[in-house]
């Protein structure tokens, strides 16, 4: 059986080569995932022997980028989860409304989905002027996707849907150009963005949020490697700003979760 071709050993030598060679650490992400995620790039692309596999990582950058985006996982729609998207228009984005400037940090932001749909819900509460979002992700290729904007055309009905049930009040198709496979959104949501690489486990903190979105991202982290990067966050929000979470994933097991009160049932925290 295939999964037997790469065992645990091997996998904590290669994620070792990757932090050595590339700067890259995986080494305290969810080790069954991780795993799971490696042997099966080993047997799609038909290596021979481990120690192929672990040469060509180490020193072709081209293929290096391919594992990359094989092990970091880029599931992601817009305005996945209505009644979150739903909280933040009704709760969280109108509390902000009252600050001067806001400023968003999408953490581990994938090929741009939840940057676009943060911005769709600014520009109906009329926030997006005053509005800049980070969106930040260790994989580089997967952020030159977002600059662009472009998804494609047979994800717009399930975004579409996504988009009413959250709350959405205009036509969705006035927000994007359609092609023959593609939908292309609209400049003025990409012109309140800035995209840029950040690795949650190794990165410091880079400015002063008022909301940090970092939702799905957690659930491939180890207990220890959650807890750095909640740190990591309350070190990058301000005083009374929200952190929120995907549906799996919480801040309650961490030492400094009585800091934080939760916003009603979504997994949104507001710091005291």
């Amino acid at each position: 059986m295939i999964s037997d071709a790469i065992d645990n050993e091997q996998v904590e030598i290669l994620l070792n080569d990757v932090l050595e060679a590339h700067g890259y650490d995986f080494l305290e992400y969810s080790h069954a995932s991780i795993k799971r995620r490696i042997t099966r790039l080993y047997a799609i692309d038909n290596f021979v022997s481990f120690a192929e596999f672990r040469y060509t990582i180490k020193s072709d950058k081209q293929y290096f980028k391919r594992f990359l985006e094989e092990i970091t996982v880029n599931v992601t729609e817009m305005f996945r989860d209505p009644s979150f998207y739903k909280a933040l228009r009704n709760d969280v984005l109108p509390v902000l409304g009252t600050y001067p400037f806001i400023r968003i940090w999408v953490a581990g932001c994938s090929t741009g989905e939840e940057a676009y749909s943060l911005a769709i819900v600014l520009k109906e509460l009329n926030l997006l002027t005053k509005s800049l979002i980070y969106a930040t992700d260790i994989n580089p290729s997967v952020l030159e996707k977002a600059k662009k904007g472009m998804f494609p055309l047979n994800y717009l009905k399930q975004y579409s849907e996504n988009y009413v049930n959250s709350g959405g009040i205009k036509d969705f198709s006035s927000y994007y150009t359609a092609n023959y496979t593609l939908a292309k959104f609209d400049e003025s949501l990409n012109s309140k963005m800035i995209f840029s690489t950040h690795n949650l486990v190794s990165d410091h903190s880079f400015n002063e949020f008022q909301l940090i979105l970092c939702r799905n991202v957690l659930i491939y982290f180890d207990k220890d490697l959650q807890h750095k990067v909640f740190n990591l966050f309350d070190n990058s929000i301000e005083k009374l700003g929200y952190i929120a979470l995907g549906s799996k994933e919480s801040l309650e097991f961490w030492p400094k979760a009585k800091e934080y009160k939760r916003v009603k049932t979504e997994k949104i925290w507001r710091k005291l």
